[in-house]
């Protein structure tokens, strides 16, 4: 009854693991993190590397520039291009650059650098005046000694350290995203797992089983939250499934009483049925059809004249200067006016088919199947003269002395109308346009 029967349960669709959606999250992180990681240890390790190479030019600088000072001194060229080949050849160097400076004459550069090496702009550039003292006391300036790093030995180390960081950083998210799954897969899986085939299980008539997980008393956290949610559900079900019963069975008890009630009044709404359905379809002042049965008629009387190719003819009149006659003699006199008129329209049309109409407070229509334009107009032609003998009368009229009718007729036409408003529109046309010629007369 509630979808805990196991036979009507639908079968789980498969599932992704939390756990593997959770190592993958993990990882994400990890390699997010990871990249952050090198990125800022790069910046550092590059920076910790121009420092390092900075020191170490600075050593061959403190090496080299007495020996270099005291040759250019003593303009010992063989010296000279020894020491400079020394200091060319040393790792972290990349270029050396000697300016030897001389009284009056323009200065000399000597230049080494590595074969496959050149100029850079990233790796440190150490300037530094060689000055030699031939004695105490007095110090002149011998040339200028120009070491500049190598930016190839830079990235070699920087690869190096790289390479590092990048394997450190893989390993410790590979052993965090395992160790995540299994303490997820054995706190948290194998649990959910035990609870979803508990509750695939239930049905009506094991609803007290209770569920027990496999797991210390001591831990009371959401898991053990959930197991006493689970039970106390159960509990719940259980208890409203037997007042349910009970419910039903006393229901069972007042059914039949209740079936001959309703039998009883159903018989007595079916009659007040039928006279409100007469009442909903009559004017209540002048007998006639009102506008609702009117308009259910006319769609019928429509469609078979267009399946059967029959005539069909409206007509639309209206009690020429009523408001006038209502504000001379009365509303009570105007009503039995209307009555009258009413009364004229049932004689003249009381064939089988013909159906008159009140449509508003003094407009009438008259739906006539199988007449065409000719006879619907003669049949107009008798209605006036009908109400020409009641002789209504009806001092204020600028028309007549007695109450008068103007008439608009309509004939179906299948090849311009394909629904009947068009044919009360017609019909409304000659009405208006018999009013305009002077009303108390017929337009077709």
């Amino acid at each position: 009854m509630f979808g805990l029967s196991a036979s009507a349960a639908p079968h789980p669709r498969p599932v992704g693991s939390l756990g593997r959606r959770l190592v993958l999250a993990t990882l994400a992180f990890c390699l997010v993190f990871t990249l952050i990681t090198v990125a800022v240890r790069t910046w550092s390790a590059w920076h910790a590397n121009l420092a390092a190479m900075t020191s170490e030019l600075t050593l061959i600088d403190q090496v080299f520039q007495r020996t270099l000072a005291k040759a250019l001194w003593e303009v010992d060229r063989e010296s000279l291009q020894t020491q400079l080949d020394s200091v060319a050849q040393a790792a972290p160097v990349g270029r050396v650059e000697l300016r030897i400076l001389r009284a009056g004459r323009p200065a000399e550069i000597l230049e080494k650098q590595h074969s496959l090496r050149s100029t850079s702009a990233l790796a440190p550039t150490l300037q530094h005046m060689l000055i030699y003292a031939p004695y105490p006391g007095a110090s002149e300036t011998v040339g200028e000694l120009t070491l500049e790093g190598d930016e190839q030995l830079l990235w070699q180390r920087l690869q190096r350290e790289v390479a590092s960081i990048v394997v450190t950083q893989v390993i410790q998210s590979l052993l965090l995203a395992g160790l995540i799954m299994w303490m997820f897969n054995r706190s948290v899986t194998v649990h959910v797992q035990h609870i979803a085939r508990h509750l695939n299980q239930l049905s009506p008539a094991n609803l007290r089983q209770t569920l027990r997980l496999a797991r210390p008393m001591a831990h009371h956290d959401e898991l053990s939250l959930l197991e006493v949610g689970v039970n106390g559900l159960q509990d719940k079900l259980s208890t409203y499934l037997e007042r349910q019963r009970q419910d039903e069975n006393d229901l069972a008890v007042h059914r039949d009483h209740l079936a001959e009630l309703v039998e009883a009044r159903t018989a007595e709404l079916s009659t007040a049925n039928r006279r409100l359905e007469e009442l909903s379809r009559s004017d209540p002042l002048t007998g006639l059809a009102n506008r609702r049965h009117f308009d259910e008629l006319k769609d019928i009387e429509f469609r078979r004249a267009l399946r059967l190719g029959h005539p069909l003819s409206v007509l639309m009149c209206d009690l020429d200067c009523f408001k006038l006659y209502n504000d001379t003699y009365g509303h009570a006199l105007g009503d039995q006016c209307l009555q009258a008129v009413a009364n004229t329209l049932n004689r003249v049309f009381a064939r089988a088919g013909e159906l008159a109409a009140r449509i508003g407070g003094e407009e009438f229509a008259v739906l006539l199947p199988g007449a065409d334009a000719l006879a619907a107009r003669t049949a107009a032609e008798w209605l006036r003269q009908e109400l020409a003998v009641l002789a209504i009368e009806h001092s204020s009229s600028p028309v007549s002395a007695y109450v008068t009718l103007s008439i608009g007729v309509a004939q179906f036409e299948p090849e311009t109308m394909d629904h009947f408003d068009l044919l009360m529109l017609r019909a409304d046309q000659a009405l208006y346009r018999a009013k305009h010629l002077g009303r108390d007369r017929i337009a077709v």
